[in-house]
């Protein structure tokens, strides 16, 4: 089947898988008329499509997977493209396929309570999956709406059954019959919290989208900010890459197409391809890694530290090392300043991550400890000059990266991290040297697990004092003004940690607090 046939296009608009969308229109820009007549819902069913078409069937086995197993998307999208041979047009339909219908499920489940005669809970949660992408083919894609209902009922005949088919065709019929705003106006009708409109509007759950307020707020930003991160999480992200520092080179990646990055250093962007013909990525010194990792780890490694070298050499530590990315770029950082560092990791399997991810850079420079972060500040007390503490967060800084995390992560793994998180920062502190650093980051903007955690820390020590994160990352930046353009806080302490937001810099919303022991 061509893509012709298949009703392939791209999103609707910019925001491709955004939850609000516009009207559709056809190739030449106009707005398409939305007749409600048979030819338009309904095929004969001597005509209706009994096959699964692959890009769609990529798409909905990657649901399948997030949903029944746990999966990540973005490791199970690659290896199922493969799997099914698309070709570089279909895999990109698959993709956004995958991704839109993963970030917007919450709207889309919104609109299908609205069409399904029973809870969704009540669904077998493969029918659920299947009406979700053909949901995302109606409301934020350029598929022709007889294509999107006869391929995605198709798809459920082929893989689910005849019988729940014709459920997926009954409801997508009445999806179909109304456009997204006009579907966003009647599930916010008489609403007045703006949190909830919000939740609906942009396809986040209200748990997030109350603290994402909260985040903005308490690092001095207007709370009507709110918007623009929620529209920039559901925007699908720009691929990033890094050459480690002395080892790599992105004239390869330039003539294949990626244009310079402009936030930092040694950094180049994409929309996509397939990675794994640059010779520079195969080999490792060339690195996909989030601008924003990227300017907190240059951070660390530039920042002033007063702290006794050990034979003239500064040891370094990141304390959660997995998968490696950071890892990578200190290391690169530390052998260009005759440094030393410890990569460590608790799991044996994401240490074997960081080791393969090191492997470019000279060996001399570096050692892999597979052991828990919270014990290295008894065994190696005041040992090191910089250290990284890099601490398992609910990454809600990330959800561009990773649609399902939104709807698999807890308000309560909130409470339930922030032990950990302040235990490896203290180990940290007891690790350092006096004189040297430790920076805190996590890919979370959410305040209990950034400001109150450093704030605790801080308020427990008598020894320690807080750097001008803002003015770091500025310092290392190629605009010299990451950190600076955000408005001052109400709260003194709060001007001297930094916060990335997706909607400002592009990047995933990193967090960093440097911390000097004096």
């Amino acid at each position: 089947m061509t893509s012709e046939q298949g009703g392939r296009s791209g999103p609707r608009n910019n925001q491709g898988s955004g939850a609000g969308g516009v009207r559709r229109r056809d190739d030449a820009g106009r707005e398409r008329n939305r007749s409600t007549g048979r030819n338009r819902t309904e095929t004969a069913p001597g005509q209706r499509t009994r096959v699964a078409d692959p890009a769609r069937l990529v798409a909905f086995e990657v649901l399948r997977a997030v949903s029944a197993d746990d999966a990540y998307a973005n490791l199970v999208l690659p290896t199922r493209i493969r799997r099914h041979g698309l070709d570089r047009r279909d895999a990109g339909f698959a993709t956004e396929l995958t991704y839109g219908a993963l970030r917007a499920q919450g709207t889309y489940d919104a609109i299908l309570a609205k069409c399904v005669d029973r809870p969704l809970s009540e669904l077998d949660p493969a029918i659920l999956d299947a009406l979700r992408i053909g949901a995302h083919q109606l409301m934020a894609m350029r598929v022709p709406t007889h294509a999107a209902l006869d391929q995605t009922v198709g798809l459920a005949r082929a893989v689910i059954g005849a019988g729940p088919s014709g459920l997926v065709n009954a409801v997508l019929r009445k999806v179909a019959a109304k456009e997204l705003p006009e579907w966003i106006v009647e599930l916010t009708d008489g609403l007045t919290d703006d949190v909830k409109i919000a939740s609906i509007e942009h396809s986040h759950p209200e748990w997030i989208v109350r603290a994402m307020r909260q985040a903005l707020v308490a690092h001095g930003r207007d709370v009507s900010e709110i918007t623009a991160l929620l529209e920039a999480d559901n925007a699908a992200p720009v691929v990033n890459l890094v050459a480690l520092p002395g080892l790599g080179d992105l004239s390869e990646a330039f003539d294949a197409g990626f244009m310079p990055g402009e936030l930092v250093a040694d950094s180049a962007l994409s929309s996509g391809g397939d990675l794994s013909r640059l010779e520079s990525v195969r080999d490792g010194s060339v690195r996909v890694q989030d601008a924003g990792s990227q300017l907190v780890a240059r951070a660390l490694a530039a920042v002033f530290v007063t702290s006794e070298k050990n034979d003239g050499e500064e040891r370094w530590l990141d304390m959660c090392a997995g998968p490696g990315g950071k890892a990578a770029l200190l290391a690169a950082l530390a052998a260009e300043q005759g440094a030393w560092i410890l990569a460590n990791e608790p799991s044996v399997h994401r240490a074997k991550l960081v080791t393969q991810a090191l492997a470019a850079v000279p060996e001399d420079t570096w050692t892999v400890r597979t052991g828990d972060g919270r014990d290295i500040g008894k065994e190696h007390p005041e040992s090191f000059d910089r250290i990284l503490v890099d601490a398992p967060c609910t990454g809600l800084g990330a959800l561009r990266r990773r649609p399902e995390s939104r709807w698999r992560r807890k308000l309560s793994d909130v409470t339930e991290l922030g032990p950990l998180q302040r235990e490896l920062l203290a180990s940290a502190l007891d690790a350092v040297k006096p004189g040297g650093v430790v920076a805190y980051v996590t890919c979370s903007p959410h305040v209990a697990e950034t400001i109150a955690v450093v704030e605790d820390a801080v308020r427990k020590r008598e020894d320690l004092e807080l750097l001008d994160a803002g003015a770091a990352l500025d310092a290392v930046s190629l605009s010299g003004s990451v950190g600076a353009g955000n408005p001052a806080s109400p709260i003194p302490a709060h001007q001297k940690m930094a916060q990335l937001w997706p909607h400002i810099h592009q990047s995933d919303a990193m967090f960093l607090a440097l911390i000097r022991k004096n």
